[in-house]
């Protein structure tokens, strides 16, 4: 059996309930709402007056965030949470939210809308806003830090195939949407009970006086005019309607865009205990009933309880279910640890020890001791207790480190099993990028010898074109050039675009002036000539140059 002490903790007023669980098995223990000035005196008094000092709290987040991404469903396991941070990092981008301040959490559902991927309902909260309730309830044991939009669907059976909506008008209404048993959607709306007490208070002066007044207040609709129910007109029914109507104008709004029809609507919170607010949603929203909602395990024959008193603490009493394993695991906001989660472990196996009865046929032998205090026989005193206890709380802790460590041996086994077949497949891949580099490598050999082979060809093509009417032309222009008294004896085509031109004449001036004219007109480039051969009288040289 174990207990969970839930606080529902929102500005001038706490709501609580202490709830005990036992296989299937819940009770409320005790419950209330208090009015405070002060918080921290506030739940002190809640702790002494439930005698919860040694069991653990579960406190409500507050100002918390809700965003949908899709993923698909093919994805590996691993890859899912790094997709969804990926898709929260580009939100905190575009709506320059501080991703380090915030703390997440998140639930992957079936989407409705599309079987290809699946539906993050993602839950982010300020570091700061957490901190602050670790602070308010430093000293005792916070088991849990949760958001109540999330936890509100723990009071209704699990076995109820209905699409549903809950509207929790706290100081905030929020409306979480269940589709085919899971929480499909969940919205924040401004309006809520705040503005109600508020109104009312300025009147009143007192929060307490306000709650009051809306537990004593009755909505005059067309069902009670039928009845013929006498309802006196209410002073402050003006402070409570308009913030009602704004919050079911919302509600409707939102069950038309439902992906699937809202077959009921659930009325929980402060607004919960205004009368007749559940025909007032009713008349409102046509054929879909509305009533209030009221905890599955508690029994229709509640003695000395007003059902009014009991429902304006579900939002406590589901927190309270959240902690003990009742609905959707991890929203819990608070970190906990692995000595935390041992030690809870171990009051739990302590707390479930049989405590040993006296063996009766034993009463006419000796006592059987250890030492002097440790008697075997008869009621167990402190010093046996303890060492009962101790000893219990040591076979818990060897049984839980051999079965984590079993577990953690077969994982790494998995995991190394699982890197050493990625290793294997990484080095086929390595060999067959090999081959293929060798296999592309030989072929860019080939064809750059091709490439050069090609090269060459067109080279000695392009010289051979441009060399085909090179020398006619180098003659007509020479023809016109030569001195009247020198004589061409040839004209050689000696390698590529060399060209030998051998001349004679009796006169060396004449020679020298038609070298000249080679090379200032520009037939050749580079000429040059030799010295000369004179053989009688006639000198014969050798002019040398290049085709331009």
């Amino acid at each position: 059996m174990s207990s969970c002490l839930g606080l529902y903790i929102e500005k001038n007023l706490i709501k609580y309930a202490k709830v005990t669980k036992d296989h299937d098995f819940i009770k409320v223990d005790s419950f209330d709402v208090k009015f405070y000035d002060k918080i921290d005196e506030a739940i002190s008094q809640i702790i002494e007056e439930t005698y919860s000092y040694k069991i653990p709290i579960c406190v409500n987040i507050s100002d918390e965030m809700y965003n949908y991404f899709q993923v698909f469903s093919l994805l590996n396991k691993n890859d899912i949470p790094k997709a969804i941070q990926t898709e929260f990092e580009s939100l905190c981008d575009e709506k320059e939210y501080d991703l380090n301040a915030l703390e997440t959490r998140n639930v992957i559902i079936a989407n409705l809308q599309d079987r290809e991927k699946l539906r993050v309902i993602h839950v982010s909260a300020n570091k700061s806003e957490i901190n602050n309730k670790l602070h308010i309830l430093e000293g005792n044991k916070v088991g849990g830090i949760v958001p109540v939009p999330m936890s509100l669907p723990n009071l209704i059976d699990a076995k109820s195939k209905e699409n549903v909506m809950i509207v929790n008008i706290e100081e905030k209404t929020t409306l979480t949407t269940i589709v085919d048993n899971n929480v499909y959607n969940v919205e924040i709306l401004e309006e809520g009970s705040k503005q109600i007490l508020d109104s009312i208070n300025l009147k009143e002066n007192s929060y307490s006086k306000a709650y009051n007044i809306c537990k004593n207040t009755t909505i005059y609709t067309a069902s009670s005019k039928e009845l013929q129910i006498d309802v006196d007109t209410s002073d402050y029914l003006d402070d409570i309607m308009p913030t009602l109507y704004n919050i079911l104008s919302k509600v409707k709004a939102s069950i038309e865009n439902s992906v699937s029809d809202i077959e009921k609507v659930y009325i929980t919170g402060t607004g919960a205990v205004i009368n007749n607010i559940d025909l007032y949603f009713s008349e409102y929203l046509g054929n879909i009933k509305c009533e209030i909602l009221r905890p599955y395990f508690i029994g229709s024959g509640l003695k000395n309880i007003n059902i009014k008193d009991y429902i304006q603490v579900n939002s406590a009493v589901s927190l309270a279910l959240n902690y003990l394993g009742v609905g959707i695991s991890g929203m819990n906001f608070r970190k906990i640890g692995f000595s935390e989660k041992l030690s809870e472990l171990m009051n739990m196996q302590i707390g479930g020890a049989k405590k040993l009865k006296p063996n009766k046929k034993s009463n006419n032998k000796k006592s059987i001791k250890i030492g002097e205090n440790f008697d075997l026989t008869g009621e167990f005193d402190y010093v046996e207790k303890a060492l009962t206890r101790i000893g219990i709380s040591l076979l818990a802790i060897i049984i839980i480190f051999i079965i984590l460590s079993s577990i953690l041996t077969m994982q790494m086994k998995a995991k190394q099993a699982n890197v050493d077949e990625v290793i294997q497949d990484t080095n086929i891949q390595i060999s067959k990028i090999a081959k293929d580099n060798e296999k592309i490598n030989s072929k860019i050999t080939s064809y750059q010898e091709l490439i050069d082979n090609l090269n060459k060809t067109n080279e000695q093509l392009a010289l051979k074109y441009s060399l085909k009417d090179a020398i006619p032309n180098l003659l007509h222009q020479i023809m016109y050039q030569i001195p009247k008294d020198v004589q061409v004896i040839s004209i050689e085509n000696t390698n590529s675009r060399h060209i030998k031109i051998v001349a004679q004449s009796e006169k060396y001036e004449q020679l020298g002036y038609f070298k000249a004219q080679i090379k200032n007109e520009g037939f050749l480039l580079n000429v040059t000539s030799d010295q000369g051969i004179k053989n009688g009288d006639i000198v014969k040289i050798t002019i040398e140059g290049e085709l331009p």
